[in-house]
């Protein structure tokens, strides 16, 4: 059981939270009990990467870096992940395009913040994950560098 104290129009409550089965959570005010009904929040639908093709021009030169990303191996292909949680607002660059390591690839929008995400290292993109708008997960490949 959880306690709390509120001052609400310069009135004391003392507030303890019970029991919550279901949706209904047992609380006492004052030492006066109550049952109060919670709203249910709906399951969000789990999201989904999509491939997009894009033809290809010259790379975007704007080196911002608010977001660090780690070194990845030097050979092979390499997929440049989301560090958190948000919202693709830009993609600065086209499949195709030679980008170096440092490079803006993309922002992404994550708890109210724009964040700049560099490209890992030196190579060529091979594949575009996301487009924007697109909401994405921790961890989610945005772009392919090979």
């Amino acid at each position: 059981m959880k306690e709390y104290k509120y001052k609400i129009n310069g009135n004391v409550y003392k507030v303890a939270i019970g029991d919550i089965e279901d949706n209904i959570a047992h609380v006492e005010v004052n030492g006066t009990s109550y049952k109060v009904e919670m709203e249910k929040k709906p399951k969000a639908e789990p999201i989904k990467p999509v491939v997009r093709p894009v033809a290809s021009s010259a790379p975007a030169a704007a080196p911002a870096a608010t977001v660090n990303r780690p070194a990845a191996a030097s050979a092979g292909k390499s997929g440049v992940k989301s560090p958190l949680p948000g919202v693709i607002l830009d993609i600065k660059v086209n499949v195709g395009d030679s980008v170096k390591k440092g490079q803006l690839i993309v922002i992404l929008e994550a708890m109210k913040m724009e964040n700049s995400i560099n490209a890992d290292r030196d190579g060529k993109i091979t594949a575009i994950n996301v487009n924007k708008g697109d909401s994405v997960l921790e961890g989610t490949d945005l772009v392919i560098i090979e």
